[in-house]
């Protein structure tokens, strides 16, 4: 990963957001600025207490950026050594702080926090992504995502192998079971969204093979198919794709609805182009990282 792929601005706005909870108002900590010398230096190691994949790396720049904007105060040198989606084993050195002690011990939550989660959820991401290697099929979140931290959190599933399907309400036009219900049928809801918003790409949910062929009937090119077990999808991804080929056009299939890493496999195996995974942005636990000093 590089830096253009991190979105630095909403990463700037939750390092804001998480240093006002941290050091209030007043920009202070009352234990480090109490015991130790303003002068004092040290050296602060950000370490891996377990195994993983990194996400977050550059959020350490700019929780000490933000410390010194608070504290006014000298921001410390950094020296990051593992780049983002790189596989971590437990007690390698991640980055590497020399500066003033206070500073450092002031960063140290917010970006243990932060980066915590982000590489929880690049791990997770990456579990999946190995369980689908060499099936044609890749795993994509969805937007069960913490608010405010959605654009952080997909980006922890690219640094993880994963793609991300849909940034919002807005990219993709995803019409559900109560959309069909609303609108008057599948076609009413297709025709109505592709009127309106022409350029923009538009997914039908099926349960059943039958309502993905109306689906394709409607114009819809974009199937996800929900809840369906094994031996359906792969019925359905069947027809689905006879439908396309004897029309010289082509399909895409989604797999979603209560998919766990044990059967990851299997499901990846049925001929589906992508699974998506809610599970990867609101289930994933913590990577135990630590800020130890020298």
């Amino acid at each position: 990963m590089t830096m253009l792929d991190f979105p630095v601005d909403e990463a700037r706005r939750l390092v804001d957001i998480a240093l006002e909870e941290d050091l209030g108002p007043r920009g202070l900590d009352v234990t480090s600025t109490a015991t130790i010398p303003a002068d004092q230096l040290a050296t602060g190691h950000v370490v891996a207490r377990e195994s993983g994949v990194l996400a977050g790396g550059p959020v350490i720049a700019l929780v000490l950026e933000g410390v010194a904007a608070r504290t006014g105060g000298a921001s410390p040198s950094l020296d990051v050594r593992i780049d983002d989606g790189t596989r971590l084993a437990r007690g390698d050195v991640i980055a590497v702080l020399d500066g003033p002690t206070q500073q450092v011990l002031m960063a140290e939550r917010t970006l243990l926090n932060i980066m915590s989660r982000l590489s929880g959820v690049a791990t997770h991401t990456r579990r999946w992504a190995d369980a689908l290697e060499g099936s044609g099929c890749t795993v994509l979140d969805t937007r069960k995502t913490t608010p405010g931290l959605r654009a952080l959190e997909k980006y922890a599933v690219r640094a993880g192998g994963g793609t991300n399907k849909r940034m919002g309400l807005f990219d993709v036009a995803m019409v559900k079971d109560n959309h069909v219900l609303a609108a008057g049928g599948v076609g009413a809801a297709y025709t109505a969204i592709r009127e309106r918003y022409p350029d923009v790409t538009v997914e039908v949910e099926v349960e059943t093979t039958e309502q993905a062929l109306e689906a394709l009937v409607a114009g819809s090119r974009f199937l996800m198919c929900d809840n369906m077990s094994t031996d359906l999808l792969r019925a359905t991804v069947h027809a689905a794709r006879a439908w396309a080929q004897e029309r010289g056009e082509s399909v895409e299939i989604e797999a979603t609805g209560g998919l766990t890493l044990d059967v990851a496999a299997e499901y990846g195996a049925t001929g589906i182009d992508f699974m998506s995974v809610g599970a990867l942005t609101h289930s994933s636990p913590i990577i135990d990282l630590a800020l130890d000093l020298a």
